[in-house]
């Protein structure tokens, strides 16, 4: 019995093998210079990169945590490969006495010009301040061509602080920012651009009646999440406020937090960053506003001992690693 089992196997072998050499002897030669389709094993897709590319378009600040300086350190460290698309170069940020500036609008243009020659996608469009209303066009047609369902856009409307507009910025580039902030998933101005998108007169605070009323206005004009940031608490100068819209459920949502009386360039950057890499890795809205503002926190607290330039920004060498550890204390409310 067992020759014949043996004889059925080899007979089966046999049939197999007049099979391959069939196959073999009919397939297609493969020929120089002729692309081979691929037949991927599941396994083999574990090597292939499957990383998120975040296209950051600030400015580049040889000395002081800002723009870049904030961003690509914050996002990296969240996981995300970080392509700057630098707007200036300056020797240190605009808020020095004296400061060297390289405008990089031709640059820009050059820039992009090569990325859709190699056809590189991003996953994100991140922008910041812009130097000029002429960046903010480049930046607009940017997002328009290259943006795929599905990639998220982020505008943080650097504009001004304080009911003032910042050194250099024109009332042409706050009308050009109310075009880009209408392409946007999610902004994320302060008191004083929140006005100014709105044409709204300057108010040092608001009810929280007039607030969401205001982000809602923001949000009708594009933007899915409108975040608005330093919002003064009444009553408790010792405190500040963030607030958010979230036009998907149409809830409004406020983390507040403990103020200290010490201004560090860079914090809305660092923050702005912090939200978007959260999101990008999955949390929801309230989670990523108490991340980024613990983090904001947390990089102040580290810096405010130290007798130190405060124009250098917060110290995020020294907290960067808490961006990978869980939340320890969830702030966040929802406001009725």
């Amino acid at each position: 019995m067992a020759d014949n089992y043996l004889e059925k196997q080899y007979d089966a072998y046999l049939a197999r093998k007049a099979v391959w050499e069939k196959e073999k002897k009919h397939k297609p030669k493969k020929t120089a210079g002729t692309p081979q389709p691929e037949h991927r094993q599941p396994c083999e897709q574990l090597f292939h990169n499957h990383g998120k590319k975040i296209v950051a378009v600030h400015d580049l600040s040889g000395v002081g945590r800002v723009s870049l300086m904030a961003v690509i350190p914050i996002l990296t460290t969240m996981g995300f490969q970080v392509c700057p698309l630098p707007t200036a170069i300056l020797s240190t940020h605009t808020q020095y006495p004296v400061y060297s500036f390289l405008d990089l609008t031709e640059e820009m243009k050059r820039i992009i010009g090569k990325w859709k020659q190699l056809d590189i996608r991003f996953d994100a469009f991140y922008s910041g301040y812009l130097g000029s209303p002429q960046q903010a066009l480049i930046v607009e047609d940017f997002i328009e061509e290259r943006r795929r369902p599905g990639d998220l856009v982020v505008v943080d409307p650097v504009m001004g602080d304080n009911g003032s507009l910042y050194k250099g910025i024109t009332e042409e580039m706050v009308t050009e920012m109310k075009k880009l902030i209408c392409m946007a998933d999610i902004i994320t101005p302060n008191m004083t651009e929140l006005f100014r998108l709105l044409d709204m007169p300057y108010k040092e605070s608001l009810t929280d009646t007039e607030l969401k009323s205001a982000l809602k206005a923001l949000s009708d004009k594009g933007p899915s999440i409108v975040i608005v940031t330093s919002v003064p608490v009444r009553d408790d100068p010792h405190s500040t406020s963030v607030y958010a819209y979230n036009r998907f459920g149409n809830r409004y949502w406020k983390v507040t937090c403990p103020y200290l009386p010490a201004h560090y360039p860079g914090t809305g950057d660092t923050f702005t960053s912090v939200i978007t890499g959260s999101l990008m890795q999955g949390d929801s809205l309230p989670i990523a506003l108490d991340r980024a503002t613990q983090f904001i926190l947390q990089g102040i607290r580290a810096t405010f001992g130290y007798e130190y330039n405060n124009m250098e920004g917060i110290m995020l060498e020294k907290v960067l690693h808490n961006l990978n550890m869980p939340i320890q204390v969830s702030s966040y409310e929802l406001v009725e």
